[in-house]
């Protein structure tokens, strides 16, 4: 008895099936670069289907998921194609974790506790002004005191708890004084992992193009406008022209904004 082709083994694979796609648009390989602002080398690899160059499976799945919607292919199948292939999608505790981990540091920032330095304040009035009290009773024994004079001697708190201003809080480490205000610049921290980023300028110059490890820091400066692509985004902290970017885009593990001067308009 024999057996005929499966569909499967008919199939093209991950990278031919976009090679195909592309040619079949009429797109070269720098215009689809372009597009959608994925490296041309990184292009070209995965066509051959080599995905080393995309920096772990992750970055795998943003870069065909991206070219898929560039060439018109419906990137779904190609992802779970990818995913056979590659020993399956990642556990919960792999990806999703470290993201909504960032995601909740992200949406409780921390803030000045005033409580506390209020009731810190009052705590420090109420003791002096009780030792005040104490030693002026003890000089007051020197001499007999009249009973109608003993309210008159009795002596008041020298300051009100209202009068006391609680402690300032330190000034924060996203304050940058003195940038330019006719150039944006961006600073990227790799604060809970390790991120990919790549800038480019508005003529499409490439000005970075690094793996942060986590910890590590990145600043970017250009005159007119910065086109950045982060890979792994939830990990990443963003400062533009001084600011913090609380929400950077989307959820998902590839983010690509753009900034000019002035910008943003809100954190």
């Amino acid at each position: 008895m024999s057996i005929g082709n499966s569909p499967e083994a008919d199939r093209p694979s991950v990278g031919r099936a976009i090679q195909q796609a592309r040619i079949g648009a009429g797109l070269t390989v720098e215009e689809v670069s372009t597009t959608t602002r994925v490296r041309i080398p990184i292009v070209q690899a995965i066509e051959q289907d080599d995905f080393s160059r995309c920096g772990g499976d992750v970055y795998a799945r943003g870069h065909i998921r991206t070219l898929a919607r560039a060439v018109s292919l419906d990137p779904r199948p190609l992802i779970d194609q990818f995913d056979a292939e590659h020993g399956g999608r990642p556990t919960p505790t792999e990806l999703a974790a470290p993201i909504f981990e960032a995601e909740r540091i992200r949406s409780e920032p921390r803030r000045p506790n005033w409580t506390a330095a209020m009731i810190a304040a009052i705590v420090a009035v109420v003791g002096f002004a009780g030792f005040t009290l104490f030693t002026g009773g003890d000089k007051s024994n020197n001499g007999p005191i009249a009973a109608g004079d003993a309210h008159a001697k009795a002596p008041a708190p020298t300051r009100h708890p209202s009068t006391i201003k609680p402690p300032l809080p330190e000034p924060s480490d996203s304050a940058v004084a003195g940038l330019p205000k006719d150039k944006v610049t961006i600073k990227v921290t790799a604060r809970d992992g390790q991120s990919w980023v790549s800038a480019k300028d508005a003529n499409g110059k490439l000005l970075e193009d690094s793996l942060l490890k986590k910890g590590e820091s990145k600043t970017i400066t250009d005159k007119k406008r910065i086109d950045l692509v982060l890979g792994n985004a939830p990990v990443v902290q963003l400062y533009v022209n001084g600011k913090e970017v609380k929400q950077i885009g989307e959820k998902g593990p590839v983010e690509r904004l753009s900034y000019t001067p002035g910008d943003p308009q809100a954190g």
